[in-house]
């Protein structure tokens, strides 16, 4: 088996580091022993993009949110649906993952960050929530595991009655909220509930092929 070869450590606020390794052609980021993503599995992170778009109707101009670029597939699945008039913003906790982004994956990235529908926001995507009060036709998250925070505890924050109440006021009526996840959580089903969104959760397979592991997304509807 040909060895991982690290790539380079990147810096998370409130938490530990991520590492990239590289393994012949397939990149992972890796959090202590956890493999957060791979680019041999990226078939839900595509479907969170995709699905969110089939829930967005006809708005030639929709504003998109999109938590955390991860390893950027995300992005290049809405932007290959969405018209020249659609804006997307991007954002990103971690410095390093852009640098990455931009440096050994760049022929991955294929230059999604400078597509000129792409606003790049580096903080917290929290604060881009906050300020966003009827903003975004969908806010999509992929900033941690799921609603059970690893990355850094802050992120629990998110996913709590609060956050969930600010995603709301941050969405258009009609807007969407989506969210990736590792596995299901029934208790966070009944928050989304609660919240007075109305949730559909679909159940994806990690890897494009139809294969791997079973990841979750919700897609919660404002009102």
């Amino acid at each position: 088996m040909t060895p991982r070869e690290l790539i380079g450590v990147a810096e998370v606020p409130g938490g530990p580091p991520l590492r990239l390794f590289r393994r012949g052609g397939d990149f992972m980021i890796v959090l202590d022993r956890n493999e957060l993503m791979s680019t041999r599995m990226s078939g839900s992170e595509v479907a969170l993009g995709t699905m969110t778009c089939d829930r967005l109707g006809d708005d030639p101009a929709p504003h998109l949110l999109i938590g955390g670029y991860g390893m950027g597939f995300t992005l290049r699945a809405v932007l290959g649906l969405l018209g020249p008039d659609a804006r997307v913003t991007v954002a990103e906790l971690v410095p390093g993952i852009i640098e990455w982004a931009r440096g050994p994956m760049a022929a991955m990235t294929d230059g999604c960050l400078d597509d000129p529908r792409v606003t790049l926001a580096m903080g917290d995507v929290a604060g881009a929530i906050r300020d966003g009060v009827g903003r975004y036709d969908a806010i999509m998250l992929d900033v941690d595991n799921g609603p059970d925070g690893l990355t850094r505890p802050a992120n629990d924050g998110i996913y709590s009655p609060k956050g969930l109440a600010e995603a709301k006021r941050a969405l258009r009526p009609g807007g969407v909220l989506a969210i990736w996840s590792a596995g299901a959580d029934a208790a966070f089903t009944r928050r989304l509930g609660q919240a007075g969104f109305a949730v559909d959760e679909v159940r994806v397979k990690a890897r494009d092929n139809g294969k791997g592991p079973t990841h979750v997304i919700w897609f919660a509807r404002r009102g």
